[in-house]
Parts: structure tokens; C-alpha cells; sequence
């Protein structure tokens, strides 16, 4: 009988605190939406018989779903709501499917003022499309920042032709804004707020990304190439005229992702890509790091691709904007939550506006680290800054980069003029 009474205490235990576990996350948004299985199955049916050339129009209303709308195959196809205040579509509770919507092997499809929430996955997917675009949407998680919620509000792959505007996005467990393993890629005007990371472009070809706002992120912009995925060699961005507001939201990723590495604070990151020109943003209130250029070997993760390169080449941070007065004394203490903020904080004792952790490939760097003409990292025209350089090629672990750091912004002088992006004319761009 005691062993009895003993784990009936140990279960109540348990199930309490399971129960206090899971009461940090909301409820999220049910007010006014309504579930109707013959309205499902009419959404449903209009992505399926649509013609090509046709336009499926969502109508005005709340409503919920319990599975994913698919669309496949599809040209000239425009997906439509009343507006993005006006037609929202919620799959909370959704209990078949892993996004709210997923679209695959389209040709020339647009999607357009609606709101989607909630989805279990990602809450629009688009995979192996030509002609894609995105705009004047809104995705959102009305749970709040919890590390359940999906990862992506926006998640075209293995795309082409892709440009998404004028589009909000909030609560993501990973990024906001994603496009990954995609070419020719235009992000522009979007606003990404309380994700994890706010805009990401992964593993893309000629991608342009210009006059968004990334604020209240853990991370604001990230430019990533990773190993083992089916594009890589991501290279040809250009990230200009964004606002990068405020990045110092909590980092509620998932445990063992790549994103869960960001620190809090962080307003622009560079990882293991080829070919950035990064100019005339403004980098303001990010309380670890303004533009950090790392290689992939920071993230203490294995690698196991032997085409992957984890390391910057040609990279040009020039006439950016850096501040951080609009921070109080304990807003600008760096983070301590994560591994790099701890080292960032431990090595240069505060925050910097611009790092570089100071790797190189060692098949083409000579005895200083310094790479060959056309692949260095340079900065330039930046302002009055706080620098600092990992110098990581001469370290064998982290206690020696303690020993190699250094602030000398003067070896990284030089810059480039043929970094092209996705073609857009930055004079010109609307």
C-alpha cells in the first residue's frame, strides 16, 4: 500500500508538472472563427478543379480547419483572399497535414491578401515551383513564442523566380521569412517580428533582399548556406536598405536546430555563403552583434558532405548604419543564453557592431589566414564601429581563440563591385 500511495504521488507529481509545463503556451485565437466540414471541403475542392489560368478566391470570414489545403500541378493559377484582415484561415487544432497550405510543381502561381495562422508545420509551403508570388499576406502563431509552433510562416523551396512582398509574419519557431535551395529571389518590403529569425535566405542563387523591417527577432536577417541539402553552393545576395530594429527577443527555437544557435541580440548573420554584398542597412538597438560573417564550423555541428564549403568568401559590408543608443545599460548586456553569445560576451567583454569569426579555407588561405583576391572578406565605410575578428584559422578550440582575437578592422579594407544579387538595381528598386 505505501509503494502504491508513493506512485500515485509520483503520477500526480508529474502530470502537475506537465500541467505547468504546458501552461506558458496561449490558447491561441479561436474569437469569431467558425469549423464547418462542407466549407473545408469547399476550399479544398476549388484548389483541386481550378483551371489553368483561373483564380480561386477565399471570402471574406474566420474561418478553421482541421487539414491542410493542397494545390499540385497547377499554371498561371492566383490564390486570393478578401484581404489580410478580411479572410483568415486558422488550422489551430489542425489534425491531418503537416502545413496550412502546401503547393507543389506549380508553374506561375500567386498567393494574395489572406491570413493564415496556426498551422502544425509551416503555414504556407511552396516546393518545386517556377514563378512564385507571394504578397500583402499575413502568417502569424496566435500561441505566442513557443518552441512547438511551426517553423516557417513563408517557406517556398526548391523554387524558382520567387518574390514575396509587402508580407508580415510573426511567432515562428525557425524563420519568418524563408526561402531555401531556391534562384532568383526577391524579398522586398516585408515586415518580420518575434520569430526566432525574421528573414532568411538558405542555400539560394541570386537573391535580392531590400527595404523589409526585421524587428524584435532573436536574430534579424540571415544569409546561411548548410550542408546535405539538394541546392547548395548558395551564393549572389544582395541585402540593402533593411531595417534591422530591435533583434533581442528570446531565442525559442527548437532544441538541436541550427536557428537555436542564434544569440538573442543579433541583427544581421552571415554563414558559410559565397558572395554578399551587404550596404546601406540600418543596424540599430541589436544588443550582441550587428553583422556577424562566421563559418559553419562555429555552429559545433558535423558537417558529412564533402561538397560543402563552411566558409565566407567574398563578403562586402560596407555604408551601414550601426547603434545601439536606444538601448539602456542592462539592454546592452550581450546574451548569455546561448553558446555563442557566451563566447562573443567572454571574448570581446560587450557587444560588437561587426564580426567576423575570422575562418578561412585552408586550401586557399595563405600563412596569415589572409585569402587571394576576389574571395576576402571586406569592410568598409561603416562608420564609427567596434570591431572584432575570431581568428579562429589559428585556433584549435575555443580557449585559444581567447588567445588569438583581435580588433584590426585595417586588414579587411577592400571591397567589390561584381556582386550582382538577383539583378535588381538598387537606384531604381521600388
Amino acid at each position: 500500500m505505501y509503494k502504491l500511495i508513493n506512485l500515485s504521488l509520483l503520477v500526480i507529481f508529474f502530470a502537475f508538472l506537465q500541467a505547468c509545463s504546458n501552461s506558458g503556451k496561449k490558447a491561441g485565437d479561436t474569437d469569431g472563427f467558425v469549423y464547418d466540414e462542407k466549407i473545408e471541403k469547399e476550399f479544398q475542392e476549388k484548389l483541386i478543379l481550378v483551371e489553368d489560368g483561373g483564380t480561386v478566391e477565399f471570402p471574406e470570414g474566420k474561418f478553421l480547419f482541421k487539414k491542410d489545403l493542397s494545390m499540385e500541378g497547377k499554371k498561371n493559377v492566383t490564390i486570393k483572399g478578401a484581404g489580410a484582415g478580411k479572410t483568415v484561415l486558422s488550422f489551430l487544432g489542425q489534425t491531418e497535414g503537416a502545413e496550412g497550405i502546401n503547393i507543389t510543381n506549380c508553374q506561375n502561381v500567386t498567393i494574395e491578401q489572406f491570413t493564415i495562422q496556426d498551422a502544425k508545420g509551416d503555414n504556407l509551403k511552396l516546393k518545386g515551383c517556377d514563378g512564385v508570388i507571394i504578397r500583402h499576406m499575413n502568417s502569424t502563431w496566435t500561441t505566442g513564442a513557443d518552441t512547438s509552433n511551426g517553423n516557417y510562416g513563408y517557406y517556398p523551396v526548391e523554387c524558382k523566380n520567387v518574390l514575396m512582398e509587402h508580407c508580415e509574419v510573426s511567432y515562428c519557431a525557425d524563420a519568418g521569412v524563408y526561402v531555401g535551395q531556391s534562384t532568383n529571389v526577391i524579398v522586398r518590403h516585408c515586415y518580420a517580428h518575434h520569430n526566432v529569425a525574421g528573414i532568411e535566405i538558405e542555400n539560394c542563387i541570386n537573391s535580392d533582399v531590400y527595404k523589409n523591417k526585421a524587428e524584435n527577432n532573436a536574430g534579424g536577417i540571415l544569409v546561411f548556406d548548410l550542408p546535405k541539402l539538394f541546392q547548395g553552393n548558395g551564393r549572389n545576395a544582395k541585402i540593402w536598405d533593411n531595417d534591422c530594429l530591435n533583434n533581442n527577443f528570446k531565442n525559442f527555437g527548437k532544441p538541436g536546430s541550427i536557428v537555436a544557435s542564434i544569440p538573442p541580440g543579433s541583427g544581421l548573420i552571415i554563414m558559410a555563403t559565397d558572395s554578399v554584398d551587404v550596404f546601406n542597412n540600418r543596424i540599430i538597438n541589436n544588443k550582441t552583434v550587428g553583422i556577424s560573417t562566421i563559418s559553419y564550423h562555429l555552429t559545433g555541428k558535423p558537417i558529412n558532405d564533402t561538397t560543402y564549403g563552411p566558409y565566407c568568401t567574398a563578403i562586402y559590408i560596407h555604408d551601414n548604419k550601426f547603434d545601439r543608443s536606444g538601448l539602456s545599460l542592462t539592454e546592452k548586456v550581450p546574451d548569455l543564453s546561448t553558446d555563442l553569445g557566451k563566447l562573443l560576451t567572454a571574448t570581446f567583454k560587450g557587444a560588437v557592431d561587426i564580426l567576423v569569426d575570422g575562418s578561412s579555407d585552408p586550401k586557399i588561405r595563405d600563412k596569415n589566414g589572409q585569402l587571394p583576391e576576389g574571395k576576402r572578406i571586406c569592410v568598409r565605410n561603416n562608420g564609427k564601429v567596434t570591431f572584432g575578428n575570431l581568428n579562429a584559422w589559428k585556433a584549435s578550440g575555443i580557449k585559444d581563440i581567447m588567445n588569438y582575437k583581435d580588433d584590426d578592422i585595417t586588414k579587411f579594407d577592400c571591397s567589390y563591385t561584381g556582386i550582382r544579387g538577383n539583378n535588381t538595381d538598387p537606384a531604381s528598386a521600388k
